[in-house]
């Protein structure tokens, strides 16, 4: 049986890694000579967060609201309290919330391969374990950094989700959680590793395939050669939108006219949407050199842009300006509006939510 690395095992090998030159900068002092960076190595077990903490209301702040601009009070509340509901993540992903005001959150965990579920009368539980790399009751391989799922929505009567380390769209039934397979493959080669996913009017799905769940990122476990984002129609078919060095988050515009995601080195672009699902147009939509960051994003009922960017979520209005943020102590890799009235954030190892005014944006697919 493989042997299991313990989290703070995890982290003292994550610190180890950091490279001197980047430990002296901060420091103040001369910067070493760059040495090229080890080849990533593969894992020898699976990997298990921390135990979860039984919050209990009044829950723990962890964070602040910060208003740069009036236009954010329509939104939500500069003095709302930031509050920690739920930890034991080792990388928290793609939260969704599933029913109404009584309904609840799932959240990925990708590194260990559950989807993990939180309401306020339950608390937390592991609704679904391997939830994305699963061979025949395994849910762990070497060559995967993250097995489990990444983005998560509702779609097509069930949950949609990014099958991260399942390299593989995936529709979960609710009910059942019976998992099945919706696209794996382009021009007969396999995805990379599926990791955002958003649902357009018309039912197709957008999706960012970047190789971040793979060990090694150039080796032959990767067939495709590019990274891209791609729209799987509603016949199932699949389309290649563009490629791209590190696509991540992804959203539509309420009228279903535009496509927002990130791009690494870029920051977030934008692309005009036909009444086909197709992309064209491609333009910058906010700059990296605004602020740093690029991991997923949710757009609200009034097209404003709630993207997870370094140590905080911060809001764009449609044009692209920045009127506020939700800064916290750990990183933020993900966020979404619940039915109860509260934004949710998943951050790092647990998960923060916050009283909001802006409501999600669901479009309803015949």
């Amino acid at each position: 049986m493989p042997n299991q690395i313990s989290r703070r095992s995890l982290l003292a090998a994550l610190v180890a890694a950091v490279p001197s030159a980047a430990l002296a900068q901060v420091a103040g002092a001369p910067a070493a000579p760059a040495t090229p960076p080890a080849p990533p190595q593969p894992m020898t077990g699976p990997v298990f967060g921390a135990p979860p903490t039984d919050f209990k209301p009044p829950y723990p702040e962890a964070g602040k609201v910060n208003r740069l601009d009036p236009r954010l009070d329509a939104l939500i509340d500069a003095d709302a309290r930031v509050e920690k509901i739920c930890d034991g993540f080792l990388h928290a992903e793609g939260p969704v919330w599933v029913g109404g005001a009584n309904g609840y959150l799932l959240t990925s965990d990708t590194q260990v391969n559950h989807i993990v579920k939180w309401s306020p009368t339950e608390g937390r539980s592991v609704w679904l374990e391997n939830s994305g790399y699963d061979a025949n009751g395994v849910g762990w391989a070497p060559n995967l950094r993250e097995p489990g799922t990444n983005g998560l929505i509702l779609g097509r009567g069930g949950l949609i989700a990014a099958g991260s380390g399942a390299r593989s769209i995936l529709r979960i039934d609710l009910a059942t959680k019976k998992k099945t397979v919706l696209v794996d493959k382009y021009m007969g080669k396999r995805l990379n590793s599926p990791n955002d996913v958003v649902l357009g009017p018309d039912g197709s799905i957008y999706f960012s395939d970047p190789p971040a769940a793979l060990v090694n990122r150039t080796g032959p476990d990767r067939e495709l050669d590019y990274a891209g984002v791609f729209r799987l129609a509603p016949d199932n078919s699949l389309h290649l939108i563009d490629t791209m060095s590190a696509p991540n988050g992804i959203g539509v515009s309420p009228d279903g006219t535009k496509l927002y995601h990130s791009d690494g080195p870029t920051g977030w672009v934008v692309w005009d949407l036909d009444k086909q699902g197709n992309a064209t147009n491609r333009r910058i939509f906010v700059a990296r050199s605004v602020v740093m960051g690029g991991d997923s994003l949710k757009i609200d009922t009034a097209g404003n842009m709630w993207a997870a960017t370094r140590g905080a979520v911060t809001v764009f209005t449609p044009g692209g300006e920045m009127i506020g943020s939700i800064s916290t102590d750990e990183g933020v890799s993900n966020c979404e509006f619940g039915a109860d009235g509260y934004l949710y954030l998943a951050s790092s190892t647990r998960i923060l939510r916050v009283k909001a005014k802006a409501k999600k944006l669901l479009f309803k697919v015949a």
